[in-house]
């Protein structure tokens, strides 16, 4: 199999990405860890199902628009379930299924989280960068994405 390696830029654009990609979710899970005990996961966790109709999803539709295992996404389900954050019940249209829904004090503790996170992504992510940029990070973003995720399970919330 003959290799098409990297060009210098390609190289450079590829190893700052990952760097972007190891680094940043330390810098966002520091603050959340600090101002609401949760981890990253937990948090995203948490705002998908602010913005889910009645704050409810099936575990399987959720653990799509999170990207998880449904075994890791029932065990981090279960630690908010035990901080009575979240709640899980069954399903009425099928018996199998199992739903969680965003309780009030969920509710409350994203809303009370939620400006600090945002002070944060723009701190490190939005005011490092021109207007054009954010809208060209948008675009690249979003070119990869399809690629990475044809389905757009995990990008369904931003469509808006």
């Amino acid at each position: 199999m003959d290799t098409d390696w990297l060009e210098e830029e390609e190289l450079r654009a590829w190893v700052r990405l990952v760097a972007l990609v190891e680094l940043l979710p330390g810098v966002l899970e520091g603050q959340l860890r600090r101002d609401a005990g949760l981890t990253h996961f937990e948090y995203f966790v948490l705002a998908v199902l602010s913005e889910a109709p009645e704050q409810t999803l099936r575990m399987t539709s959720l653990a799509g628009r999170t990207n998880a295992t449904l075994p890791r996404l029932s065990h981090v389900v279960r630690r908010l379930e035990g901080r009575g954050l979240v709640e899980r019940f069954p399903c009425a249209e099928d018996g199998r299924a199992t739903n969680v829904r965003l309780t009030g004090d969920g509710r409350d503790l994203v809303v009370k989280t939620a400006p600090g996170h945002v002070a944060n992504v723009r701190r490190h992510v939005i005011d490092a960068l021109t207007p054009e940029q954010v809208a060209q990070l948008s675009s690249i973003a979003g070119a990869v994405l399809e690629r990475v995720d044809p389905e757009g399970l995990m990008t369904a919330t931003t469509r808006r």
